[in-house]
């Protein structure tokens, strides 16, 4: 973990590296559930970063539709997958292994951010990771995330975002394919897209990617644009 400070604010960055996803919602939720407390009593805080990698696992946001999951629960055992209907923005998405997560609980006032302007800033700091591997990556409109040749037949997703927002407290966050087994998304419609692609940087750079390097470059990142942002 490490502790930086922007103007006086607190933000710490944490490595939770493989945890159940569960684990990790309950972890996180107390976090965004602390912070948004602290700032209705007006007590000292934390602004959080935590990066993370789960098990196979299945997600569906609050807009997100059942049919976009194309498994059963048996089929889902058998692939040694679990389902969870969560409370962010989105539809289905997928987490695993080889897979960074990272989940920002952040007070997006400190940061002089509205809701919107946070989702580019997330989007933001994973085209600038994409393009310091040589990857050239962008929005779609109208799609959420970060994409490869969004405008084409042969646009691909690299990274899905869906955050919760309250009192303007953030939390989940986004999820970018680094060495990401992409079989796991043939089994729902991501992001409830049955016309776009998925990939990940191993699928583009045609090598293994270090998790650790990608993790040093998204905080770094993030970190910046958030820098730059603050009041």
């Amino acid at each position: 973990m490490k502790n930086l400070n922007f103007a006086g604010m607190k933000l710490n960055i944490a490595d939770w590296n493989i945890i159940p996803y569960a684990e990790a919602w309950t972890k996180q939720t107390e976090l965004f559930d602390t912070l948004v407390y602290a700032k209705q009593v007006s007590k000292e805080y934390e602004n959080h970063i935590i990066l993370c990698e789960h098990p196979h696992v299945y997600t569906i946001g609050k807009s997100g539709k059942d049919r976009n999951m194309l498994l059963g629960e048996d089929q889902l055992r058998a692939i040694d997958a679990t389902l969870y209907h969560i409370d962010r923005g989105g539809d289905i998405t997928y987490h695993g292994p080889g897979q960074l997560v990272c989940y920002p609980i952040l007070n997006l006032e400190e940061f002089s951010l509205g809701l919107k302007e946070y989702v580019h800033v997330l989007e933001e700091a994973v085209i600038r990771v994409c393009a310091s591997y040589g990857i050239p990556a962008g929005r779609l409109e109208k799609a959420t995330g970060v994409w490869l040749e969004g405008n084409t037949p042969c646009a691909r997703k690299i990274c899905a975002i869906g955050v919760r927002s309250s009192h303007f407290v953030t939390m989940h966050g986004l999820a970018l394919n680094v060495n990401t087994d992409l079989r796991y998304f043939s089994y729902i419609n991501p992001c409830g897209f049955i016309d776009k692609g998925v990939t990940s940087l191993q699928q583009e750079l045609q090598r293994e990617v270090p998790m650790d390097e990608v993790k040093q470059r998204l905080y770094m990142e993030l970190q910046e644009l958030l820098h730059k942002s603050e009041k």
